[in-house]
């Protein structure tokens, strides 16, 4: 008798900063989520998709949940509380640095949950002994009494595979919900934008990363080439001329970054323009807002 298909969604959940997309990037086996040591980072919720013939699983990494301070920071953490009424296994990830307490409130509605809850303890290999990492297990299972806790190296690679494991034995059995050969569900032009996007946060400091989004306007691809132009949105004019930078030589480093990593995702040539336009006050325009995403 054959087994029965399984496939579920796995939601991960978590405070910005504890390596949630490394984690995710690491079970997907693919670079799906952009990495950088900046908070905020991953504004939409991206879907990666691990495919076996037995089985399929949809993990959606969410954004960092924080206080809203604007109407984008608002929109960023609904995504991250809609991934708690729709999951089959959420994966809320913490790490050995944070206070617990921060952000009691999400974290009491993530105890409430029927779902299974896997705590996953990131960055164990900061660690200094076995009685410290003992110390902050026991801490996490008061707050989260009917969580199964797994204490994890996402970097190092460290009880990823058991992990894996766990997830996959919690998967409902069920048809796959997307195509067996998806990788993911977005579209190529959003792995441009968010390659761009990680380039500009790694390049500058300040507001100017958090003012900024990007819009691919043309992706035309041809067999073995990609012809890529894409439109760097801004608040103000200063912010303008600090990402174009003395005789745009900012702006081109950040172009060459991001043209060898996408090269390296499509695994084609590419010729990227980049272009950077000011639109004000963007992060608290609806209409803005829907244009570039973030409102249904």
């Amino acid at each position: 008798m054959s087994t029965p298909h399984k496939a579920g969604f796995v939601n991960i959940v978590g405070n910005p900063n504890v390596g949630k997309s490394t984690l995710m990037n690491d079970l997907v086996g693919e670079r799906l989520s952009i990495i950088t040591a900046k908070a905020q980072t991953t504004r939409h919720r991206i879907m990666g998709i691990v495919n076996t013939p037995e089985y399929q699983i949809v993990f959606s990494d969410t954004p960092g949940v924080l206080s809203p301070k604007y109407k984008l920071q608002q929109s960023m953490l609904d995504f991250s509380e809609g991934a708690l009424t729709d999951a089959d296994i959420l994966l809320y990830v913490t790490d050995v640095i944070e206070d617990p307490t921060k952000n009691s409130d999400f974290l009491a509605k993530v105890a409430k949950e029927t779902v299974p809850v896997l705590l996953v303890i990131n960055k164990i290999d900061l660690v200094k002994d076995q009685a410290q990492l003992e110390e902050i297990v026991s801490r996490w299972h008061t707050l989260l009494p009917n969580a199964q806790i797994f204490p994890t190296s996402a970097k190092e690679h460290f009880n990823v595979s058991n992990l894996m494991q766990r997830i996959v034995d919690l998967l409902p059995d069920s048809p796959p919900y997307f195509g067996k050969d998806a990788l993911t569900d977005k579209p190529a032009r959003f792995f441009v934008t968010e390659i761009i996007r990680e380039k500009i946060l790694l390049n500058y400091d300040k507001e100017v990363p958090y003012s900024v989004e990007v819009i691919v306007e043309k992706f035309e691809e041809k067999d073995n080439s990609i012809h890529i132009m894409a439109v760097i949105y801004v608040e103000r004019d200063s912010q303008k001329g600090i990402l174009i930078g003395r005789q745009g030589a900012r702006l081109k480093k950040v172009g060459m970054e991001a043209r060898r990593d996408i090269e390296t995702f499509f695994g084609k040539k590419v010729y990227l323009e980049l272009y950077v336009k000011v639109e004000p006050n963007w992060r608290n325009r609806d209409n803005k807002l829907r244009a570039f995403g973030y409102i249904e």
